[in-house]
């Protein structure tokens, strides 16, 4: 089992910063990917940035804007995600996601990110 806590989230104005952070504990050598994702609603979920132990991946909404970090050389402890230059477009409610070596997938419940012009 594992289990993930988000923290971050909130308001900014148009070109500000938020980090969110993804807590893993449980079996987290079970882990293979963290998946940062986003929606709105009435809109399909889109991915964000996945990090596997050998690289970090970024959506093209992301890209040059977003960073994911961790806190110790194992990726699946602490996952941050780094938002600089937000834009109104990056509102949404944002989730953290865990896939295990068996295909399971673990989520936590979703954080509202809303950026103002």
């Amino acid at each position: 089992q594992v289990q993930l806590k988000l923290s971050g989230g909130g308001s900014v104005q148009f070109g500000g910063s938020l980090r969110l952070s993804c807590a893993a504990s449980g079996n987290l050598g079970s882990i293979t990917a963290i998946r940062w994702y986003r929606q709105n609603a009435g809109k399909q979920r889109e991915l964000v940035a996945a990090r596997t132990a050998r690289r970090t991946d970024y959506e093209a909404l992301a890209e040059g804007r977003f960073s994911v970090s961790t806190e110790s050389a194992k990726f699946t402890n602490t996952v941050h995600l780094q938002m600089n230059s937000l834009k109104p477009e990056d509102t949404a409610v944002y989730y953290c996601e865990a896939e295990a070596y068996n295909g399971q997938v673990y989520r936590t419940q979703g954080t509202q990110v809303t950026v103002s012009s």
